[in-house]
């Protein structure tokens, strides 16, 4: 992809966030689409491409009104959105479609019309994982941490220690679901879910969404919002099964992914100024620090402990507040788009200085697939 060749032109959330009794899941994917095109003083009959998963394409399209000749419905859990930016991006430089929008909403709490975990008995996972009494992802997730945790010395405090600062990023955003302060003592006395995970170490459940708009940079400069420009993209997939990966100790997805979109952006670590890992739990942000190469394996704990992704550290991650804090409906990955976005438009909650790019990394299902999308605030 031509470097800085697409930008995102309009960015925005659901109107209400947390819990949301009184909107459907088409409702909120509405409503999230409304408000970016609105962000970017557009209209349904602006729109050529459509991008979302959680429901159809063609569903979406439908709804909004909108004719695409472009339309992606990928769908590989948390992440799919980061593969949409990808996708539109790539779609956007061939011609296919000029004005692409990605839509994103869930009723994770409220259950207005949503679906469920389960997996068909004739799945891989049906078939090899589920037999074994693994009953959704705090059970599933568990398996790679032990191994983790033990080949590198990690603790419980470690992990707790990704919530309490977390937490401290919360606490700076007024949408944020949780904002009181928590001690690593408050996490390790928090309810046992599945060892060695603890409430607060478990993403929250929430009814939400989101949407962003993207078109090409050269487009984007007449929009009334500061363009962010997609800087370099990365995609991967590894198993459905979590029990299958092939080293516990790291994601391949990650790594793959990752290191696509730092060489398609050209940068180099010391060049990030701001990160978004998703953190469904409070292990990710660990693997994401050393699959993306910010850590060596091993070294996220002490980095972390160290203060250095907390407000006033080297590497601010997850800004928002998180997975843990802000918002997690399900399928997190465009909350984490959201808040890069904000970071580079210069307007987040908890905005840090002269940040020029943001890094954001998603993970779909339990280590199966995995998206990276580099943000940039410089034109072209």
């Amino acid at each position: 992809m031509k470097q800085k060749s697409v930008a995102v032109v309009g960015a925005a959330e659901t109107t209400k966030m947390g819990k949301i009794p009184d909107v459907s899941v088409i409702g909120l994917h509405a409503d999230a689409a409304l408000n970016a095109m609105k962000d970017a003083g557009l209209t349904p009959a602006d729109i050529d491409g459509v991008a979302t998963a959680g429901v159809s394409p063609v569903e979406l399209a439908h709804y909004l009104g909108i004719t695409p000749t472009y339309a992606d419905g990928t769908s590989v859990g948390g992440c799919s959105f980061m593969l949409h930016v990808r996708h539109a991006a790539a779609a956007i430089n061939a011609g296919l479609a000029t004005t692409i929008l990605i839509t994103h909403g869930e009723s994770g709490r409220s259950r207005v019309g949503a679906g469920g975990f389960g997996r068909a008995p004739s799945s891989l996972m049906g078939q090899f994982e589920m037999p074994y009494g693994v009953g959704g992802p705090p059970t599933m997730f568990t398996i790679p941490v032990l191994r983790y945790m033990k080949t590198h010395g990690v603790t419980e405090e470690d992990l707790a220690m990704v919530a309490v600062i977390q937490r401290e990023w919360a606490a700076l955003n007024p949408r944020s679901s949780f904002k009181d302060p928590i001690t690593v003592d408050d996490v390790l006395n928090s309810d046992m879910i599945a060892w060695p995970f603890r409430k607060l170490m478990c993403c929250l459940v929430t009814d939400g969404g989101g949407a962003l708009i993207l078109t090409s940079a050269e487009r984007a400069k007449d929009f009334p919002q500061k363009p962010v420009y997609v800087l370099g993209t990365g995609e991967s997939v590894e198993t459905p099964m979590v029990s299958q990966m092939d080293d516990f100790n790291t994601s391949k997805a990650f790594r793959v992914s990752g290191k696509k979109a730092f060489d398609e952006a050209g940068i180099s670590h010391s060049d990030v100024d701001h990160l978004m890992i998703y953190d469904a739990f409070a292990h990710l942000p660990l693997y994401g620090l050393e699959d993306l190469g910010f850590c060596k394996p091993g070294e996220a704990k002490d980095f972390i402990r160290e203060r250095n992704t907390a407000i006033g550290g080297k590497l601010p991650l997850n800004t928002n507040g998180g997975g843990l804090s802000y918002m997690h409906s399900g399928m997190y990955g465009m909350y984490a788009l959201q808040e890069s976005v904000r970071q580079m438009r210069g307007i987040a909650p908890a905005q840090v200085k002269d940040a020029n790019i943001s890094v954001c990394h998603g993970v779909g299902g339990m280590f199966a697939a995995s998206g990276t999308i580099i943000f940039s605030n410089e034109a072209p």
